[in-house]
């Protein structure tokens, strides 16, 4: 992204026109683990708050049998001429007991999270919409989409959904979207009861300005639209996972130096807000690893703790020796007398 420092912008008819400057938001270091730790702390923070009754699992007359009669000491529900005589209860283990660890609903359900934390998690997602590998790697179909970023001009004018549908075709991203819809299918398990009957992939997500509206692209599968101004984590990466597929509008894409700024100028709305910095801007490990800088500062570690270790070895240093045993000076004295006699 580095070598290319302008950007193409294609008409709704996929023509190109002309190019924009690259903003630095693209040059973001890319963070997957700090976008997977907010992802998942943002997910939480939609959850509501729930727990089961209070006397859930104990609603029953059972009382232990004590030892003696070769059972485990649960209590067990009283009476007889039924299957349920002699049952165990109240326990997690039983059948009607008590869940373990009962949900409450004063649990902690929410989480904060750091806000520079949050912003950093926001371009690193932004950066990785920018790398075709990243895009490819989550499972995108945009192999024949000319470029990334897509800019795009003119989306705001399309008012009905077979000219946004068009207008995918032209610029090469209908593919992803047939994925979608080739994707779409019943949910397995409880949750098909629980207003959550379908499982869909994620398209592209088409971003705009505060000026305008996408409306035509809310009813095609899997696409999703955003404000450039409010640009949400679990949108730009749905899952944790970078690298998702985004068509820029041109007005939106020309909004991004203003909100994010640069790594040396500040943001015009984040208020002293200023890009991260890579931590390592040569991304050749091997280079840096064998390079004649670093080489000769391990050499003189090396010498340091050679030249140390000499200075503190009793069995080669004297001074060490006798700090060690004080006696030592006397008894080699002996050892000499001893030897000539």
């Amino acid at each position: 992204m580095a070598a290319r420092p302008e950007v193409q912008i294609y008409s709704a008819e996929g023509k190109a026109g002309a190019k924009l400057a690259l903003p630095e938001v693209f040059l973001a270091p890319i963070r997957p683990d700090v976008v997977r730790t907010v992802h998942r702390d943002m997910g939480k923070n939609s959850r509501q708050a729930q727990g089961v009754a209070r006397r859930a699992g104990h609603q029953a007359t059972a009382e232990s049998w004590g030892t003696g009669r070769a059972v485990a000491r649960i209590p067990r529900a009283g009476g007889g001429g039924t299957h349920r005589s002699g049952q165990g209860a109240y326990g997690n283990m039983c059948r009607g007991g008590h869940m373990f660890s009962a949900l409450k609903t004063f649990r902690k359900w929410h989480r904060r999270i750091n806000k520079d934390q949050r912003r950093y998690a926001t371009v690193s997602a932004i950066a990785a919409s920018a790398v075709p590998a990243l895009v490819m790697a989550r499972g995108h179909k945009v192999d024949e989409v000319a470029e990334f970023p897509l800019v795009v001009s003119g989306l705001t004018a399309l008012q009905k959904t077979k000219d946004a549908v068009k207008a995918l075709a032209a610029l090469d991203a209908d593919e992803d979207c047939s994925r979608v819809v080739a994707a779409h299918k019943f949910r397995s398990g409880k949750g098909a009861m629980r207003n959550r009957r379908y499982t869909n992939r994620r398209g592209p997500l088409v971003v705009f300005s505060d000026a305008d509206g996408v409306k035509a692209f809310k009813n095609i599968p899997g696409i999703d639209t955003c404000n450039v101004s409010a640009l949400n984590l679990l949108q730009l990466a749905p899952g944790g996972h970078v690298g998702r597929f985004i068509v820029w509008t041109q007005a939106a894409f020309e909004k991004l130096p203003a909100i994010f700024g640069g790594i040396n100028e500040k943001s015009e709305v984040k208020k002293n807000y200023n890009l991260p910095r890579a931590t390592v801007t040569i991304s050749d490990v091997q280079r840096v690893l064998n390079s004649a800088e670093v080489k000769k500062a391990c050499r003189d570690r090396v010498k340091n703790t050679q030249r140390v270790r000499k200075h503190t070895n009793p069995f080669v240093n004297k001074i060490a020796m006798n700090r060690l045993n004080p006696n030592h000076k006397v008894q080699k004295g002996q050892a000499k007398v001893a030897k000539k006699n």
